[in-house]
C-alpha cells in the first residue's frame, strides 16, 4: 500500500532542520486551537499527554506515550489563537492557526528538530497524529495516535526515507 505524505522537509533561515505539515480545517480558529492548547483536546491527536502552562516559560508536563518517558517542556511563546511554541525532548514544535474566509483556519505545525537524521522518523509520527487530528477534526470518534496506527507509521517511514529525507535515528518502541 503507498502512502501520501503531507509533510515536507526543508531547512530553516537560521539552518536548523525541520519538518512542516499544513491542513485546513472547516472550524473558526477557536476551535482549532483547542485542539493546540487544551489539554483534552490535544490528547485526542498528540503522542502524549501534555499539561501546560499556558504562558512563555511555563511547563509542558509529557505522560502517557507508550514509546517514551515522560518529561518536562518549556512554553517557548504563545499568542492565542494563533501560535504556541513549546520545546519537546530535542525539538521545538511550533503551531501556527491562520483564520481563513467562511469560518475555516490553516493550521501549520511546524517540527525544528534538534537532529537532521529524526525528519522521517517524526515525519512518519506526525502523519499518524494528524491522521487523528483530521479525524477528530472531522467529527469521528478518535482514541488517540496510539491505537492500532504502527502498521501505517511503518509505510509513512518507509516513504519518507524513500523520498530521501534524512533517517537513521533511534524509533522508540522499536529500537
Amino acid at each position: 500500500m503507498s502512502v501520501d505524505l503531507t509533510g515536507a522537509y526543508l531547512t530553516l533561515d537560521d539552518g536548523r532542520p525541520a519538518v512542516r505539515f499544513s491542513r485546513t480545517y472547516d472550524h473558526p480558529v477557536d476551535r482549532v486551537w483547542r485542539y493546540v492548547a487544551d489539554p483534552a483536546e490535544l490528547a485526542l491527536w498528540f503522542p502524549s499527554r501534555a499539561e501546560m502552562e499556558l504562558r512563555p516559560g511555563g511547563a509542558v508536563r509529557f505522560t502517557g506515550d507508550p514509546n517514551t518517558p515522560e518529561s518536562i517542556g518549556q512554553v517557548l511563546a504563545v499568542d492565542p489563537p494563533r501560535h504556541l511554541s513549546f520545546a519537546w525532548g530535542g525539538d521545538e514544535l511550533h503551531f501556527d492557526l491562520e483564520a481563513l474566509d467562511d469560518g475555516r483556519t490553516r493550521f501549520t505545525l511546524t517540527d525544528v528538530l534538534g537532529a537532521a537524521d529524526t525528519a522521517a522518523r517524526n515525519g512518519a509520527g506526525w502523519e499518524v497524529c494528524l491522521t487523528a487530528l483530521d479525524a477528530a477534526a472531522g467529527g469521528a470518534a478518535v482514541d488517540g495516535p496510539h491505537t492500532g496506527a504502527s502498521a501505517l507509521w511503518k509505510e509513512f517511514y518507509d516513504g519518507y526515507v524513500g523520498a530521501g529525507v534524512p533517517s537513521g535515528a533511534p524509533v522508540p518502541g522499536l529500537d
